[in-house]
């Protein structure tokens, strides 16, 4: 079997530390790794399968040994300045960053949703925001089955989804400190307010639900609306969606559809308090669903509870879900 030789951009971030542990679990067929981050983090230890390996400085060189694929999580700016270099190097880029997620010629991908787009790519593969990927994962199935008519996403979203700064905002202002992530103290509160207001007083995190929706679903005219919000939770995000669809449907049929599509774990038992939850979501890649129920107030709708965890799931799972699927493809088209 063919090995390949994977690049790690921003390897010491939150997301890029759990991309590694994901790695190790996965065991790909990757004999080498290099892992790149800024200066503030070069010459840091880092260990994989046991293997210590030493951060090295992004730069214009970073690529010119030869990689097969590169993760990036270090943000847009980073992702726009060395994505290309890393592609013409012959390397696929999986891009965590909002960069490209909404070029036309650059797929925007959840594996359990439309990995047949993974072939439309031509050197970059963009990972959708966090809060969107769980949503999807939920939506697909149903879409298919009954064609979603309108969406209404209500997000309580944990503050690992802000980075390192976020968890150390929650924990420093639940004992009395100053907020220095957040506009406001994020401990005993709910901000509605993630990322920035757009002219029209939605934010940009919102338009992202929206608009990456649409694409990863190939239904750019679907109607959706979306409120984004800040929860003092560490870690997972959880969402609340309403979906109104065209067609009628058998609320157990609905839920027997969920349970056997991939990536998701029903959790639907309120007799018995069972439902998804924020702690129980932490630490895999499963999206949890339940509290499905019909919206009595239109004709066929829905009410469902979706959790995941964002920095698996939502950032790195999904980024190494990409390359394994790269590397199933490749393997079968071998034979």
């Amino acid at each position: 079997m063919k090995k390949y030789k994977l690049a790690l951009v921003g390897a010491t971030g939150l997301v890029g530390r759990t991309a590694i542990k994901v790695l190790e679990e996965k065991k790909l067929p990757i004999s080498d790794y290099a892992f790149f981050a800024s200066e503030n983090s070069e010459g840091t230890h880092l260990k994989i399968f046991d293997k210590d390996c030493i951060v090295q400085k992004l730069d214009e060189h970073s690529f010119d040994s030869g990689f097969d694929f590169a993760i990036f999580s270090a943000g847009s700016d980073i992702a726009k300045k060395f994505a290309p270099i890393a592609v013409s190097n012959n390397c696929i880029v999986v891009d965590n960053s909002s960069a490209f997620r909404m070029d036309n010629d650059i797929p925007l991908v959840v594996p359990e949703v439309n990995s047949e787009d993974i072939k439309l790519n031509t050197g970059i593969i963009a990972n959708p925001n966090c809060s969107t990927i769980q949503a999807v994962v939920a939506l697909k199935p149903l879409d298919k089955k009954y064609k979603i008519k309108r969406i209404v996403y209500s997000t309580y979203q944990a503050v690992s989804g802000a980075g390192k700064k976020g968890i150390d905002d929650l924990k420093n202002t639940l004992n009395g400190l100053e907020s220095k992530k957040f506009p406001y103290p994020i401990a005993n509160n709910c901000l509605p307010h993630i990322d920035v207001f757009t002219d029209d007083g939605y934010t940009k995190e919102e338009l992202k639900m929206i608009n990456e929706t649409r694409k990863i679903m190939h239904r750019p005219d679907l109607k959706i609306t979306a409120t984004t919000v800040r929860v003092p939770v560490i870690n997972s995000h959880s969402e609340s969606i309403n979906v109104e669809f065209e067609n009628d449907f058998n609320l157990e049929e609905l839920k027997d559809i969920l349970k056997n599509s991939p990536g998701i774990i029903l959790q639907d038992d309120y007799r018995n308090n069972i439902y998804p939850l924020a702690t129980n979501a932490t630490g895999h890649d499963d999206v949890f669903v339940g509290r499905i129920r019909r919206d009595k107030s239109v004709s066929f709708g829905i009410n469902m509870w979706v959790v995941a965890d964002n920095i698996r799931k939502g950032a790195a799972s999904n980024a190494v879900q990409i390359i394994e699927k790269i590397i199933e493809n490749s393997s079968s088209s071998v034979l």
